[in-house]
């Protein structure tokens, strides 16, 4: 049995996850349906507008696809195929194409051509990372407690960066330990030492205090984020990412596009938990002064976990869309021998995400 209060509060740290794993994929569907409705009016294809960049997105980040299987994955990729070389089957239809493409896009990494581990893909950010974030917002949590939800919601971030990262240079495993290592501590550092902080403010009232520590959890992991970023994709910035003319011929490999590519996806992990780790602790607050509620205290965890979820898969389209994938950079920014190699004025490179 799982419900907050007081003594409660160890039970709900050790089933939060296991109970709420298999809920979380059906509501995140339905999560999932209501973004798209709200987008998909007066939105287009093209990702060059943030609207546009939130349809595409939206579409990637659609649970079903975690479902696909190999056989459907590979006819979607010879479908692709065959539309490039200008042999595709009659009667294909431009809906065909356009879910091909979705599908595609969803599973497969851009730069290495293989499969993303499907935990770690963008449609199952939210699913798989809601269970932490109730666990990262549950009350009264102790610096034990506080260590674990943090070590796990940053070794899925770590996953998810790495598998998303530009893959066009090869990193070793022991860089990718590296990073792990440093993301992790400077997560679990900053938020135990602000929970200490916290606990020591003799001024404030239990209440104020609980209330506070409800909000600990979004400086820790936003600024835990930016590490993460930067450290699963240090070795970008040593070696540089490949850039690409307008023919997708890579022109070479350049330093101050990967500082860009970090930069830009660092501020998208940054916006990202800021819904999720500022709107349900101000819900709940409210929510949990109701009579109803304070009778059938069993149902506060369920409804946080809505909430939380609710909040996780509007704000993941959104902050993933903020720039795009493939993004474009003036070759007069640029290093001297990049302008040399080509006569564009505009290269591309995979920011990742």
């Amino acid at each position: 049995m799982c419900y907050f209060g007081g003594n409660a509060h160890a039970q709900a740290n050790y089933c939060v996850t296991g109970c709420l794993q298999v809920q979380t994929l059906y509501l995140w569907k339905f999560t999932f349906n209501l973004v798209t409705y709200l987008v998909t009016f007066n939105s287009s294809k093209v990702t060059s507008s943030f609207l546009g960049r939130l349809r595409h997105f939206v579409e990637i980040i659609d649970p079903s696809t975690l479902f696909v299987s190999q056989e459907k994955l590979q006819e979607c990729i010879k479908l692709l195929d065959d539309y490039k070389h200008g042999t595709l089957p009659p009667g294909t239809t431009d809906q065909q194409l356009w879910e091909a493409q979705k599908i595609k896009q969803a599973i497969i990494h851009p730069d290495t051509g293989e499969k993303i581990f499907m935990p770690f893909r963008m449609s199952g950010y939210v699913p798989f990372g809601t269970p932490i974030v109730i666990g990262l917002l549950l009350p009264n949590q102790t610096v034990m407690s506080t260590i674990i939800w943090q070590w796990l919601n940053q070794s899925h971030n770590a996953c998810v960066n790495y598998a998303n990262r530009n893959a066009t240079k090869p990193t070793p495993a022991s860089k990718f330990l590296q990073g792990y290592a440093g993301a992790v501590t400077s997560a679990v550092s900053i938020a135990v030492g602000l929970n200490v902080l916290i606990q020591k403010a003799n001024k404030l009232s239990p209440a104020t205090r609980m209330i506070i520590q409800r909000f600990v959890p979004f400086p820790a992991v936003a600024s835990a984020n930016i590490c993460n970023v930067g450290l699963m994709r240090h070795s970008e910035l040593s070696e540089g990412i490949d850039v690409l003319d307008n023919n997708s011929n890579v022109v070479g490999s350049s330093k101050i596009a990967a500082r860009h590519a970090i930069m830009e996806t660092a501020l998208t992990r940054v916006v990202l938990p800021m819904p999720i780790f500022v709107l349900p602790p101000i819900i709940m607050s409210y929510l949990e002064r109701l009579r109803f509620l304070q009778r059938n205290r069993r149902l506060l965890l369920p409804i946080h976990s809505v909430v939380c979820l609710i909040t996780f898969g509007l704000s993941l389209p959104v902050a993933i869309s903020l720039f795009p994938q493939m993004s474009q950079i003036e070759v007069s920014c640029l290093e001297p021998e990049i302008a040399m190699a080509t006569d564009c004025k505009v290269v591309t490179y995979n920011k990742g995400l």
